[in-house]
């Protein structure tokens, strides 16, 4: 078995509460050993700030780029307020043409009318708490508008 270990526990305890005679058992459980964080699971992200510099950070497959700025402690100011309810606009993202085409999901109407309150809105912005990492987006380079604009103090 592939990455698995098996351990062998000694019960010292009676069997039975009631007996007074000390017999031992011993109990085998095999239990697998996962990573914590495949390498091929990785996915490395650059975030451009509207002044140029360049952020990177990574994440897991599956995680939001909203949780790629979290986990990453990565200082966006006010990014990701609502904590991915879509509820604001403050995760919005500006994607290069080609890899806005790629992305698995269109944008749906409770996101499109939230960008529709975002500041430099383009045709390839999209909301980071929409947008689920794939294997494919390693290497992603997305920019951070100049400015956000906090939808629930609307």
């Amino acid at each position: 078995m592939r990455n698995s270990a098996r351990l062998t526990l000694r019960n010292i305890w009676p069997r039975n509460n009631l007996s007074s005679s000390s017999k031992t058992a011993n109990f085998t459980r095999t239990f697998s050993l996962g990573l914590a964080l495949r390498q091929q699971d990785v996915v490395n992200v650059t975030f451009v700030r509207a002044s140029g510099e360049k952020i990177k950070a990574s994440g897991k497959v599956g995680d939001s780029l909203l949780d790629v700025v979290v986990n990453n402690n990565v200082d966006l100011d006010g990014f990701g307020a609502c904590e991915g309810t879509l509820t604001c606009s403050t995760c919005h993202l500006i994607f290069k043409t080609s890899d806005y085409e790629k992305l698995p999901d269109k944008p749906g109407d409770e996101e499109l009318d939230m960008l529709d309150l975002a500041y430099d809105l383009t045709d390839t912005s999209r909301l980071g708490c929409q947008i689920n990492l794939t294997k494919d987006m390693d290497g992603l380079e997305v920019h951070v508008p100049a400015t956000i604009n906090d939808a629930r103090a609307a």
